[in-house]
Protein backbone atom coordinates (compact mmCIF):
# COMPACT_ATOMS: atom_id res chain seq x y z
CA UNK A 1 0.00 0.00 0.00
CA UNK A 2 1.52 3.23 -1.07
CA UNK A 3 1.97 5.88 1.56
CA UNK A 4 1.33 3.57 4.53
CA UNK A 5 4.02 3.54 7.19
CA UNK A 6 5.56 0.13 7.85
CA UNK A 7 4.52 0.27 11.50
CA UNK A 8 0.89 0.95 10.50
CA UNK A 9 0.95 -1.92 8.02
CA UNK A 10 2.40 -4.33 10.59
CA UNK A 11 -0.15 -3.24 13.18
CA UNK A 12 -2.93 -3.84 10.68
CA UNK A 13 -1.56 -7.27 9.75
CA UNK A 14 -0.68 -8.53 13.21
CA UNK A 15 -3.65 -6.89 14.92
CA UNK A 16 -6.21 -8.99 13.09
CA UNK A 17 -6.72 -12.59 14.15
CA UNK A 18 -8.05 -13.49 10.70
CA UNK A 19 -4.96 -12.16 8.97
CA UNK A 20 -2.69 -14.15 11.25
CA UNK A 21 -4.73 -17.31 10.67
CA UNK A 22 -4.71 -16.75 6.90
CA UNK A 23 -0.92 -16.31 6.92
CA UNK A 24 -0.47 -19.48 8.99
CA UNK A 25 -2.72 -21.45 6.65
CA UNK A 26 -0.93 -20.22 3.52
CA UNK A 27 2.45 -20.96 5.10
CA UNK A 28 1.19 -24.50 5.80
CA UNK A 29 0.32 -24.96 2.12
CA UNK A 30 -3.39 -24.14 2.03
CA UNK A 31 -3.21 -21.73 -0.85
CA UNK A 32 -6.66 -21.81 -2.44
CA UNK A 33 -9.54 -19.72 -1.05
CA UNK A 34 -11.80 -22.74 -0.46
CA UNK A 35 -9.08 -24.49 1.53
CA UNK A 36 -8.55 -21.36 3.61
CA UNK A 37 -12.25 -21.14 4.49
CA UNK A 38 -12.40 -24.82 5.41
CA UNK A 39 -9.25 -24.62 7.53
CA UNK A 40 -10.21 -21.50 9.49
CA UNK A 41 -13.49 -21.97 11.41
CA UNK A 42 -15.60 -18.83 11.56
CA UNK A 43 -13.87 -17.08 8.67
CA UNK A 44 -16.52 -15.70 6.34
CA UNK A 45 -15.98 -15.28 2.62
CA UNK A 46 -16.40 -11.51 2.94
CA UNK A 47 -13.77 -11.13 5.67
CA UNK A 48 -11.41 -13.55 3.92
CA UNK A 49 -11.61 -11.57 0.68
CA UNK A 50 -11.08 -8.26 2.51
CA UNK A 51 -8.02 -9.58 4.32
CA UNK A 52 -6.58 -11.21 1.18
CA UNK A 53 -6.96 -7.92 -0.71
CA UNK A 54 -5.22 -6.05 2.09
CA UNK A 55 -2.35 -8.59 2.21
CA UNK A 56 -1.97 -8.28 -1.55
CA UNK A 57 -1.88 -4.49 -1.26
CA UNK A 58 0.81 -4.71 1.45
CA UNK A 59 2.80 -7.07 -0.84
CA UNK A 60 2.65 -9.82 1.77
CA UNK A 61 0.88 -12.20 -0.61
CA UNK A 62 1.00 -12.80 -4.34
CA UNK A 63 -2.02 -14.06 -6.28
CA UNK A 64 -1.85 -16.40 -9.23
CA UNK A 65 -4.84 -16.99 -11.50
CA UNK A 66 -4.83 -20.14 -13.61
CA UNK A 67 -6.75 -20.30 -16.87
CA UNK A 68 -8.34 -23.62 -15.93
CA UNK A 69 -12.07 -24.20 -16.23
CA UNK A 70 -13.39 -23.38 -13.71
CA UNK A 71 -10.83 -20.68 -12.96
CA UNK A 72 -8.45 -21.44 -10.11
CA UNK A 73 -6.70 -18.94 -7.84
CA UNK A 74 -3.79 -19.58 -5.50
CA UNK A 75 -1.97 -17.38 -3.02
CA UNK A 76 1.61 -17.56 -1.82
CA UNK A 77 3.79 -15.59 0.54
CA UNK A 78 6.04 -13.00 -1.06
CA UNK A 79 9.53 -12.31 0.28
CA UNK A 80 7.94 -9.63 2.47
CA UNK A 81 5.37 -12.17 3.69
CA UNK A 82 8.09 -14.69 4.49
CA UNK A 83 9.69 -12.03 6.70
CA UNK A 84 6.66 -12.42 9.01
CA UNK A 85 7.33 -16.12 9.69
CA UNK A 86 9.57 -15.49 12.74
CA UNK A 87 6.93 -13.16 14.20
CA UNK A 88 4.21 -15.79 13.78
CA UNK A 89 6.39 -18.40 15.45
CA UNK A 90 7.16 -16.03 18.31
CA UNK A 91 3.45 -15.35 18.79
CA UNK A 92 2.89 -19.11 19.01
CA UNK A 93 5.63 -19.47 21.63
CA UNK A 94 4.23 -16.63 23.72
CA UNK A 95 0.73 -18.12 23.50
CA UNK A 96 2.04 -21.49 24.72
CA UNK A 97 3.73 -19.91 27.73
CA UNK A 98 0.74 -17.64 28.36
CA UNK A 99 -1.50 -20.63 28.98
CA UNK A 100 1.09 -22.54 31.04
Amino acid sequence: MTGVAASDALRDILGCKWTIEILRAIEAGRVRPGALRRHIPGLTTKVMNERLRKLLAYDVLARRVFSDRPPRVEYRLTPRGRMLRPLLRQLDRVAERWDA
